[in-house]
């Protein structure tokens, strides 16, 4: 009796498959003192029970127990359909222990699978690094951007003021090239004026040199009616003195106003020059700031149109450098997130599979404690029954 409780005292349970709704029979096979005790399990309970081979080989109340179970069961059948189904239960039992390695097994691969799969995880942390070097690099190529845009809008206001300012100093210019164009008729008029002057002046010339003709031939005249009379020599005489003087005097008087007329006119004349040469000088003068003033905003208005090209060029340079590293970057995270996909997918499907062999094992574990169970309620009716008898 006691090698019995210790035999079921240190039976061990393992993995089966679905539990069946017919109760299970047991049989128990073990040396002595309980060791190396192996049970067996059937579908169908028959009407007897053999306990002989699970108590053969036991010493002291043992062997003693077991030559009593012995007679009690004489039937031969019964013993054949009880070694059937312990033949049967240990078959079941292997396979059972064969599920249980092959579990054990699985278990050991899935965990040799994280382990390999922990370390080769890609690491993404370093390629966020780069995206957000990456994307530093896009804001302050944009910042980059935006300031060539303004640089580009402030050269273009610029050129604009420039143009407007061109436009004035054209119609300046055009002012300018009037007055010069009314002061050369001017200036015309006065050349003009003048030679119409100098006419006069070479007219009354020739006329004074004409009355100095008329007045030397009267006086010749005069002198030979006065030679030819012989009346009074002194009294004939002294009205010659007298005419001379008077014609020195016309003479005098006709030489200074033509001398007066001359110094006038030379005088005004030159003032006239003058004046019209220093307008003629000041227009010119302003003509020729005009023009240079019109020189250096052309300058200027190339030099910008030639900074806005290039800048333009720079911008078109800088866009098409950065929306190449945009391509290259689109393309890098496509392939980061098409792999990252794939890596969830594989974790997913990883995961299902584990939860499947999770469920398995759940099965199983709750049909071993049901197995358990049984096997305890068994054993208690079984040994219920071998108290009475006894």
């Amino acid at each position: 009796m006691a090698a019995i409780r210790s035999g079921y005292s240190s039976m061990s349970y393992s993995s089966m498959p679905s539990l069946s709704s017919n109760r299970r029979g047991t049989s128990v096979h073990g040396g002595a003192g309980g060791s190396n005790v192996r049970i067996s399990y059937a579908t169908r309970l028959g009407s007897g029970f053999d306990l002989s081979s699970a108590l053969q080989g036991g010493g002291g109340g043992g062997g003693a127990g077991g030559a009593r179970i012995d007679s009690m069961h004489t039937s031969g059948s019964e013993k054949v359909t009880m070694q059937n189904l312990n033949d049967r239960l240990a078959t079941y039992l292997q396979k059972v222990r064969s599920l249980e390695e092959a579990n054990a097994k699985l278990e050991k691969q899935i965990r040799e699978w994280y382990d390999k799969q922990a370390p080769t995880v890609r690491d993404y942390s370093k390629y966020e690094a780069i995206i957000e070097d990456l994307r530093r690099k896009i804001g302050g190529a944009t910042q980059d951007n935006g300031r060539l845009m303004l640089h580009i809008d402030n050269a273009r206001l610029a050129a604009e003021d420039f143009k407007v300012k061109f436009e004035n100093e054209m119609c300046l210019r055009q002012s300018v090239e009037g007055d010069i164009s009314g002061l050369r008729k001017i200036l015309d008029e006065i050349t003009m004026a003048r030679s119409d002057l100098e006419m006069q002046v070479e007219g009354l010339k020739e006329e004074l040199v004409y009355l100095k003709k008329n007045h030397e031939e009267e006086m010749a005249a005069m002198r030979s009616q006065v030679s030819a009379s012989s009346v009074n020599v002194e009294v004939d005489a002294r009205p010659q003195d007298n005419l001379n003087e008077v014609l020195d005097g016309i003479r005098a008087q006709y030489e200074g106003l033509a001398e007066k007329s001359r110094r006038e006119m030379a005088d005004w004349y030159k003032v006239k020059f003058d004046s019209l040469n220093k307008e003629v000088t000041s227009s010119s003068e302003s003509l020729q700031t005009s023009r240079t003033e019109i020189n250096d905003l052309k300058r200027t208005l190339q030099s910008l149109q030639i900074e806005l090209q290039s800048q333009l060029s720079l911008l078109g340079d800088t866009e098409s450098r950065y929306s190449l590293q945009l391509g290259q970057l689109q393309v890098m995270v496509d392939s980061l997130e098409s792999e990252l996909s794939r890596v969830k997918a594989d974790t997913e499907r990883q995961r299902t599979e584990y939860q499947l062999l999770l469920d398995i094992k759940t099965r199983l574990e709750m049909e071993i404690a049901e197995y358990r169970r049984l096997l305890d309620g068994d054993d208690v009716i079984l040994l219920d029954q071998y108290a009475k008898e006894m």
